[in-house]
């Protein structure tokens, strides 16, 4: 089984939290069956961005990274507090350590800001919220990071994308990284996407 830990951020925008839970839950049930998430955060309930509030499974510091396989964040709203958490040292501790040990790590739109914030996009391929009323992309930048305009980029064991809509390509993105290809094209047809 492979564990993904999916790392919530105070004020994380629900229905990007919600394609991970949602194209690997059917991996494991309808799929090959090989993947588990774990819904992990810093605070015993999380206020969503639209503010409803969440509980996750397990708090930070009851888990150990070493058994997880892959990390999947999902973004939120500055105005929701979202990088409060994201930027602490605590999640920077988490980005870090699945980066050096080279697991998959999965952000949607503004999440990889966390990632440009801890130095592991530093000369590397990657973007985030990329609508030209927004500043990201520049604050992306100003961590030494090689901005791609596009919708979502994977540099290595890094996957990065550019705003809400993708987020099930995101998904299904990571799911095909830590299974097979054809299995990710089952569990799409499976879930309508062919």
């Amino acid at each position: 089984m492979k564990k993904i830990l999916l790392l919530l951020a105070n004020g994380f925008e629900a229905v990007e939290a919600s394609v991970f839970t949602d194209v690997l839950g059917w991996n494991k049930w309808e799929g090959d069956g090989t993947t588990e998430v774990v819904t992990v955060g810093l605070h015993k309930q999380l206020q969503c961005t639209w503010n409803f509030l969440v509980t996750p499974e397990k708090l930070l510091h009851e888990i150990a990274l070493e058994d997880f396989d892959a990390l999947a964040i999902p973004g939120g709203f500055e105005e929701a507090g979202f990088y409060e958490d994201a930027f602490s040292d605590e999640f920077q501790q988490v980005i870090t350590h699945f980066n050096e040990h080279q697991k998959p790590i999965a952000t949607i739109c503004v999440a990889s800001l966390a990632l440009g914030h801890c130095g592991i996009l530093q000369n590397k391929q990657a973007t985030t919220y990329n609508h030209p009323t927004s500043k990201r992309l520049e604050q992306l930048r100003s961590y030494k990071v090689d901005i791609v305009n596009e919708r979502i980029v994977q540099t290595e064991h890094i996957i990065t994308s550019s705003n809400p809509g993708t987020a099930f390509d995101v998904a299904f993105g990571l799911l095909e990284m830590l299974t097979t290809s054809e299995n990710t094209l089952r569990v799409k047809d499976l879930m309508g996407f062919n």
